[in-house]
């Protein structure tokens, strides 16, 4: 489906509409179906105050299998953002009650590591500039196409650690690299050697980006039933991976006091 644009004049000034192309048959060329860490949908919000628009963005998305919410001004965005957690968020840079680059900063407060595509008909080096340094991720200007959008949109997906293509083996969190085939681990392009057991808590913790989890569930994932109690063989394991892991490195796995642990990637 393709997306072109024309100019109609309001009281409001020049805005852009939308009218589109659809052809018939499949999708062509197979794409591996993303989805997040627990198996469910990936989950998309799209902030435009253009109906027509906001739905044909929404329907080329529910057709990649997503999850959409559509928000119309800011207030809908945040809104939605809070409740909604989305693992990316397509953004345009002119809404009705708020500037698109501030919008960002508020839903960063919320969600500090979830992409952001700005979605605008400014071409201008100057507002691609403003947008990326404001902290968006990519930015697509109309007249665009949906492909290009669900395109550019996985990829930042993809790279964010947010959603995994399923039946492929690697596991990456920035320069970390599991593959589950081979069992091999790198870091930064350097191979590290772990027992399996290790292999399989960070297996765990990766398949789990950003996501603190309890001693509870590790030891019932990695170790398949409860220790008796003893807690303390999930620290024990935790410290072999970060010597292995972290060590003179900027540190990936992170402990939650009275929470649990998590990992993500090195600042």
């Amino acid at each position: 489906m393709t997306v072109t644009t024309h100019r109609t004049s309001t009281s409001a000034g020049t805005r852009t509409g939308a009218r589109t192309r659809t052809g018939s048959g499949a999708r062509t060329g197979a794409r591996a179906e993303l989805l997040r860490a627990d198996g469910t949908a990936v989950r998309v919000l799209v902030v435009d105050d253009e109906d027509s628009l906001a739905e044909l963005l929404s329907m080329a998305l529910r057709y990649e299998g997503w999850q959409v919410r559509s928000a119309g001004d800011g207030a809908g965005a945040l809104r939605t953002a809070r409740e909604f957690r989305p693992d990316a968020v397509i953004l345009d840079i002119m809404l009705p009650d708020v500037d698109g680059l501030s919008l960002l900063g508020r839903i960063r407060r919320e969600l500090p590591d979830v992409p952001v595509l700005f979605l605008t008909a400014k071409d201008a080096v100057e507002d691609r500039i403003a947008g990326l340094t404001a902290g968006g991720d990519d930015y697509v200007t109309k007249p665009f196409s949906l492909e290009e959008v669900v395109a550019r949109l996985r990829g930042l997906i993809r790279r964010s650690g947010a959603a995994l293509a399923r039946g492929e083996s690697l596991l990456v969190v920035g320069d970390l690299t599991l593959d589950e085939d081979s069992h091999e681990v790198t870091r930064d392009g350097v191979s590290i050697h772990l027992t399996a057991t290790e292999f399989e808590l960070l297996r765990y913790l990766m398949r789990n980006p950003r996501r603190v989890l309890s001693k509870a569930q590790i030891l019932d994932r990695v170790w398949s039933y409860d220790f008796g109690g003893q807690a303390n063989v999930v620290e024990l394991y935790i410290s072999y991976l970060r010597r292995k892991i972290d060590a003179g490195r900027a540190p990936m796995i992170h402990t939650r006091r009275g929470a649990g642990y998590l990992i993500k990637p090195g600042e």
